[in-house]
């Protein structure tokens, strides 16, 4: 019996990257997974069925729009009506946009703002009076670096994470009697496909090799000078999904290789 055996996981933007490792770390620690997110539907369907093989767990996909209110709120209304409850969300899912704030496409803005910070409203709107009426809850939102210190270029993205710290620590407050917790991760730059793309195309860029680029470009601001790995944020987020974290509440967790310590 793992640590969240019983338990039903909803996670936003989980068929890859740092969603797809939470999602599997709960499945290892017992808990039933509910996925989201876009893609290939053989290569969805394939990992779905990994996670629940691999974990014996239940396991499903759900591909609600992130980008709108009723889309965040029918995933946890459809996660529970599939799986019987949601004890444990994990508000993940997210966009990147850089450009000059004067140059900064406003639909592009508000895509940004609508599936960051407005998605992780929604969601824990339904989530929380289920989570209440059980006396047990976990809210586990991945904020970023950049939502307790920016960088040029990123306004939207710097915004809505600065938005997902201070919504944590609101929800906190509000559900401290309840046993129900509310914490954002902040991670660092993590090795994903998606910076794996980035380091090959700023070597062609730079003309450098891409161990080059990932020491002096993109973990320039990362005294580790390593990336965080996808799995240690998995680790972390199954923690504090367990008991033993049940007095960290409304805390903005670092995971960054020592960048916000500047």
């Amino acid at each position: 019996m793992g640590t969240l055996s019983g338990k039903v996981a909803a996670v936003t933007g989980s068929t890859s990257g740092i969603g797809l490792a939470i999602a599997e770390a709960l499945a290892a620690a017992g808990a039933d997974v509910a996925l989201n997110g876009f893609g290939d539907a053989a290569a969805i369907e394939a990992m779905r069925a990994k996670i629940a093989a691999d974990h014996g767990v239940r396991c499903i996909h759900l591909g609600s729009d992130m980008s709108t209110g009723a889309g965040a709120a029918g995933f946890v209304e459809q996660v529970a009506a599939q799986l019987g409850s949601v004890d444990i969300l994990v508000n993940n899912v997210g966009i990147q946009h850089v450009a000059p704030v004067d140059e900064f496409p406003p639909e592009k803005w508000d895509a940004l703002i609508a599936i960051v910070l407005s998605s992780t409203f929604h969601t824990t709107r339904v989530a929380v009076p289920a989570m209440k009426a059980k006396g047990w809850g976990r809210i586990i939102n991945i904020a970023s670096a950049h939502g307790l210190v920016a960088s040029p270029f990123k306004s939207a993205y710097v915004a809505a994470k600065h938005g997902v710290v201070g919504f944590t620590k609101s929800v906190a407050l509000e559900l401290a009697e309840t046993g129900v917790t509310c914490n954002a991760i902040c991670p660092g730059y993590v090795r994903t496909p998606l910076v794996e793309g980035q380091v090959v195309d700023q070597a062609k860029v730079h003309n450098m090799s891409e161990a080059d680029v990932i020491r002096n470009v993109i973990l320039a601001v990362q005294p580790t000078k390593r990336f965080v790995e996808t799995g240690e944020v998995g680790a972390f987020a199954a923690f504090l999904a367990s008991d033993a974290a049940r007095s960290i509440t409304g805390a903005a967790l670092t995971m960054d290789g020592g960048w916000t310590a500047r």
